[in-house]
């Protein structure tokens, strides 16, 4: 019943601010929140509503990132409407189309150009103290979702005193490589699934946990995806573009691409054990079916880092033993 009546609220609280009855909302998208969007459509306009309940969801940074993003002339949703109490924003309407749905070898080169120079924009308009900090407390937090979610929830493993150890060693490495980058505006979920093909591409959504941290974070979760998968070939173009329009545009990159591309990896691999610890929850605690679905493309992005960098190899021996099927050592080592 709550639910209904919930449902009831918005319906009433957008045909006040548009003023008209009965409008039809239909669902727009899924989250992995507890937040929901509708479409609606009115004088010939389509509008997307979003449902945060106040008691999971705070609107606030929404409209906060959303006013910093176009602040640095990225496309994101116009907040028309609000009601931060209720939960309720009234958003103006990106389209249906987003790149992982647009994607394709023809097309990849070409959105994934505009994804850059969008990320460019974003990451140009940084300054400290107007996001809270991607620090030591919330990477560690994170990555402590691998194992209690992933490993001990979902595979129903308890490690032993020698496996705590080499994965707290692992984490240790990961997170001092995370912390020595350059901090930028990160946006924390610059995946294709979060990008909308639109005039003044992309669209960007899904911005409200932006935070301040290391530069190469939303790289790796733009080319290293949760969703879809590219050749390493491909990988090593895309972020070479970044990287080599990043030094024109002044952002504080390594100068040695070598270098750039060691901290993009490391830092997408503190990304994929955090999701695979989330993937889990989703599963578990929240009931949302078919995230771990993916998981098998994670733990192959965790294997490629981990067999090329030498400190890393204490996570692939864990990985062997838990999967209890070693894997051919290939690929560079650093």
């Amino acid at each position: 019943m709550r639910r209904v009546n919930r449902r009831q609220q918005l319906q009433r609280w957008i045909e006040a601010r548009l003023n008209a009855s009965p409008l039809v909302l239909e669902p727009a998208s899924a989250d992995a929140s507890f937040r929901r969007y509708f479409r609606v459509r009115a004088a010939g306009l389509s509008l997307i509503v979003m449902d945060a309940p106040p008691e999971h969801e705070d609107c606030r940074p929404f409209v906060r990132v959303a006013r910093l993003l176009a602040k640095a002339g990225v496309h994101v949703p116009r907040v028309i409407a609000e009601d931060l109490e209720q939960g309720f924003l009234l958003l103006s309407d990106l389209g249906t189309t987003s790149y992982l749905q647009a994607l394709k070898n023809d097309t990849a080169d070409e959105l994934f150009r505009d994804a850059i120079d969008a990320l460019l924009r974003w990451q140009l308009a940084s300054r400290p103290g107007a996001l809270p900090p991607y620090d030591e407390a919330l990477l560690t937090r994170e990555m402590k979702l691998f194992p209690e979610w992933y490993l001990q929830r979902h595979l129903g493993l308890t490690l032993n005193p020698a496996q705590l150890q080499a994965l707290d060693v692992v984490f240790a490495l990961i997170l001092n490589n995370n912390l020595v980058q350059p901090a930028v505006y990160v946006h924390r979920d610059y995946m294709p699934r979060n990008l909308m093909v639109c005039e003044s591409n992309p669209g960007v959504l899904d911005f409200q946990d932006a935070v301040y941290g290391p530069i190469t974070y939303d790289v790796a979760s733009l080319f290293r995806d949760a969703f879809v998968s590219w050749d390493e070939e491909r990988v090593l173009d895309w972020t070479a573009r970044y990287w080599e329009k990043a030094k024109r545009a002044g952002l504080p990159v390594d100068s040695d691409f070598g270098s750039f591309y060691r901290d993009f990896e490391w830092m997408g691999l503190q990304r994929h054990l955090k999701v695979l610890g989330i993937f889990a929850r989703l599963h578990y605690r929240d009931g949302k079916c078919g995230y771990l679905e993916d998981a098998p493309r994670f733990v192959g992005y965790v294997r490629a880092v981990a067999v090329r960098y030498k400190p890393l190899r204490p996570l692939l021996t864990l990985l062997d033993a838990i999967e209890d099927k070693p894997q051919a050592r290939t690929g560079y080592t650093f």
